[in-house]
């Protein structure tokens, strides 16, 4: 039983982290169409930027944080002006290789910044051990549990009550009837990057705060793909549900089977997902009459 609760509050955790890099993924897709393939890049510059503010320039956590939020959007903002915008209109496939090509290239700028050895993080969050019905887990789980749900929280609100969120939707929905109605598909495109950037650095900070900064962290990104087709490619809703189904089945095949399966389960997921459910369980199913 301890371990069973140990596992599940480290699945949850994960799942959390993973929910907030696919929301970023989903908002890409629902409002351009576009597959990025650079999330766990955006993921990676998140941390390695909060770990220069808080050890390189001496920054309280609560400073460094904000100021990693700006370069994360600033980031995201600029790769859509000047990485995607410029393929609007281009064959899908061209999008796609963009986004691989620039998932290489910031892979190479963070290398070439900061090294390619891991790194221990600074703590921001308390990470005492905290005794739950006999298990023992890390309080920066536990926080990490809330602050993720807390942020998925205020992005709802912010698609349902925000006249950027509901214009983002409308976007998404059909591009063409929202453009009819005033509403600049390029700033919504813009928006989405932003707030893609800006949730997987929240995203980063979270699962750096708990294993540290690398290279390898840009791998934790990669396990959005199966995320996001268990959801659903068009889904937020299956986003959130997708990234805690992913985290605690890693979890608990990693606790009782162990062999490194955790490692390949979401993929052997994703795999079965797009044989049986292609759409994901919460996607859109789209039906073509030829």
């Amino acid at each position: 039983m301890d371990l069973f609760i140990q596992l599940t509050l480290t699945g949850l955790t994960n799942g959390a982290i993973l929910a907030l890099a696919a929301l970023g993924f989903v908002l890409i897709y629902k409002s351009s169409d576009v597959i990025n393939f650079a999330q766990g890049e955006f993921l990676l510059i998140g941390a390695y930027v909060l770990f220069a503010m808080l050890v390189q320039f001496h920054l309280h956590w609560t400073i460094g944080l904000i100021l990693t939020l700006v370069v994360a959007v600033g980031v995201g903002v600029a790769v859509e002006r000047l990485v995607l915008r410029p393929l609007i209109g281009e064959p899908i496939i061209s999008v796609i290789m963009a986004t691989i090509g620039l998932s290489s290239l910031l892979r190479a700028i963070v290398s070439t910044i900061w090294g390619n050895q891991p790194r221990a993080f600074p703590p921001f969050i308390p990470s005492k051990p905290v005794h739950i019905l006999g298990a023992t887990v890390g309080a920066d789980r536990l926080w990490a549990i809330a602050i993720a749900v807390v942020m998925l929280f205020l992005f709802n609100l912010f698609f349902t009550r925000s006249k950027e969120g509901i214009a983002m939707r409308a976007v998404a929905d059909d591009q063409q009837a929202a453009m009819s109605m005033g509403i600049s598909v390029k700033h919504i495109f813009a928006w989405a990057w932003s707030i893609a950037a800006a949730t997987a650095a929240i995203g980063g900070a979270l699962v750096a705060n708990i294993v540290g900064v690398g290279p390898e962290l840009a791998g934790f990104g990669l396990r959005v793909f199966p995320v996001v087709i268990l959801g659903g490619l068009d889904s937020i809703p299956g986003a959130i549900v997708g990234g805690l189904i992913i985290g605690l089945l890693e979890a608990y095949v990693g606790g009782y089977l162990g062999m490194g399966l955790n490692q390949v389960i979401s993929f052997i997921v994703l795999i079965i997902i797009l044989m049986v459910r292609p759409y994901g369980l919460f996607g859109q199913e789209i039906i073509e009459r030829v």
